[in-house]
């Protein structure tokens, strides 16, 4: 059983167990370096009757996570997540590139555009570029193929932000980390993406 609470706009998860101490596994679905960053020194009364707890229950350690704001355009082509930490862009293959291709279209780099904009708003100077693929082909050619896409996002977004100060992390990650059902195309259509994330300026929009 997971119960949640919201304190001071953090959202914090704990889950109650039996006897012993839970511990809840990180999200698979979550690319390394890009987990919830969001604390607060948050102390949860364990014997608090609001809990309801079952008799002989106990509370695993809290766990603050991020609040997550998930904004998807109708098509589905294009997603946007803002944490308290950062925002995140994910934009499908189709919409970028050709069938197994890594060549953008002029469609694609207006799409990246509007993005350098957003980042060059939050003030960002450290940006991850991660490529994904579904799970048809071999595991090795979706490797190569959703670096190869990330490489050329990468590049559209360091044309246009210009800026010697930027640095950035691009890797390809073929068909690990799926956030849809491969079983489907609809799944598969939504699992072949690029991701664009960076943290959020306070004095950003």
């Amino acid at each position: 059983m997971t119960r949640m609470r919201v304190f001071a706009g953090s959202l914090v998860t704990f889950m109650v167990v039996g006897s012993g101490v839970a511990s809840a596994d990180d999200d698979p679905s979550v690319p390394p370096g890009t987990e919830a960053t969001a604390s607060a020194p948050i102390e949860v009364d364990g014997n608090d009757p609001d809990l309801k707890l079952p008799e002989g229950a106990t509370l695993a350690a809290a766990k603050v996570l991020d609040i997550k704001q998930v904004v998807e355009d109708q098509s589905g082509d294009e997603r946007r997540e803002d944490t308290n930490s950062d925002v995140k862009f994910a934009l499908q293959a189709e919409v970028l590139f050709p069938k197994d291709s890594a060549k953008l279209s002029a469609q694609a780099k207006s799409r990246i555009s509007t993005i350098a904009q957003e980042i060059k708003a939050q003030n960002a100077t450290k940006i991850r570029v991660f490529g994904f693929t579904d799970n048809l082909g071999s595991s090795a050619h979706g490797d190569v193929l959703s670096r190869k896409r990330a490489n050329a996002v990468q590049s559209v977004l360091g044309q246009e932000l210009n800026d010697a100060d930027v640095t950035y992390e691009v890797r390809g990650y073929g068909e690990q980390y799926p956030i849809a059902d491969n079983s489907t195309e609809a799944g598969r259509k939504k699992n072949r993406r690029v991701e664009v994330s960076f943290p959020r300026s306070e004095n950003g929009s």
